[in-house]
C-alpha cells in the first residue's frame, strides 16, 4: 500500500510559527510532526509515500530528503502557492498512488492509532477512523454504525484525519462537488468531505474507532502540550 500525507496548508491559526516553518514540519517530541508518520508508515511495510506541499514546500524535501533516511521513496505533489483543498489535493496525487487502495492521513495530527490495523482492502470507496470528540469538535462529525460511517443523527464521533481510500471515490467527483467556488480552477479546488458523504449515501464508507491518543495540533498551545507529553520520560 502506498500513502499520502497532507502537508499543503497554509497553517494559519499555528502562526507566527508558521511563518517560517510548515506546521508538519514543526518539531514535536524532539523531531518533525511528520516524522512521527513516516516512521510509522515504514514499520508497517509502506515504501512509498506522497507528499502534498504549497507553503514553504521546498523545506520538505530539505528536511525530509528522498525518504530513503526512513526506508521510504517520498514523492513530492507540489500544488502551487494555493493549496487545492484535501479533494484536489488527492486528486492530483493519484497519478503517484495508482490504481490500488491507498492510505491517507493528516500531516498535522498525532496518534498512537497502529496504522497496520486499516484493511488494505476496504469493503466501499473509503475506510475512516474516527476518535472521541475533542474539546474543539465537541459535536463531532459522523456516526459510527455496526462499522459504516453515516452522516446521520445519532452519537457521533470525530474524523481522525487517517483512512484509506480507493481512486473510484473521487471518480464522479464534478457531479458531486457541482458549481462550488473554485472547481472549474486549473487544477481543480474542492473539498474530500462532499465526496464522503455522498459515498456515505451509497453505504460505501466503511469506519473504526480509535480510542487511544489523538491531537490535532491546530493551534500552537496544542503543540506545546503535545511536545510537553512526548518529551516526558517514559
Amino acid at each position: 500500500m502506498k500513502a499520502l500525507i497532507f502537508a499543503a496548508g497554509l497553517g494559519e491559526r499555528m502562526r507566527p510559527l508558521t511563518d517560517t516553518t510548515p506546521k508538519p514540519l514543526l518539531p514535536v517530541g524532539g523531531k518533525p510532526l511528520i516524522t512521527w508518520h513516516l516512521q510509522k508508515l515504514a514499520a508497517m511495510g509502506v515504501d512509498e509515500v506522497v507528499i502534498n506541499t504549497a507553503w514553504l514546500a521546498d523545506q520538505f524535501p530539505a528536511t525530509l530528503g528522498d525518504g530513503s533516511a526512513f526506508g521510504l521513496r517520498l514523492h513530492y505533489s507540489f500544488e502551487g502557492d494555493t493549496p487545492l483543498e484535501t479533494g484536489g489535493g488527492m486528486q492530483q496525487a493519484l497519478p503517484l498512488l495508482g490504481e490500488a487502495p491507498f492510505l491517507a492521513v493528516n500531516g498535522d495530527i498525532w496518534t498512537d492509532f497502529d496504522f497496520a490495523t486499516l484493511p488494505a482492502q476496504p469493503a466501499g470507496d473509503a475506510h475512516l477512523v474516527l476518535v472521541d470528540n475533542p474539546g474543539h469538535n465537541p459535536d463531532g462529525d459522523f456516526v459510527l454504525d455496526g462499522g459504516r460511517v453515516r452522516d446521520t443523527d445519532g452519537a457521533r464521533l470525530t474524523f481522525a484525519g487517517i483512512g484509506v481510500y480507493r481512486p473510484a471515490l473521487l471518480h464522479d467527483w464534478r457531479r458531486v462537488i457541482g458549481n462550488a467556488p473554485w472547481a472549474d480552477a486549473d487544477p481543480p479546488r474542492f473539498k474530500l468531505a462532499p465526496l464522503l458523504r455522498a459515498a456515505m449515501q451509497r453505504n460505501a464508507v466503511s469506519g473504526q474507532h480509535h480510542a487511544g491518543a489523538w491531537t490535532d495540533v491546530g493551534t500552537p498551545q496544542r503543540l506545546a502540550l503535545l511536545d510537553e507529553t512526548l518529551s516526558r520520560p517514559r
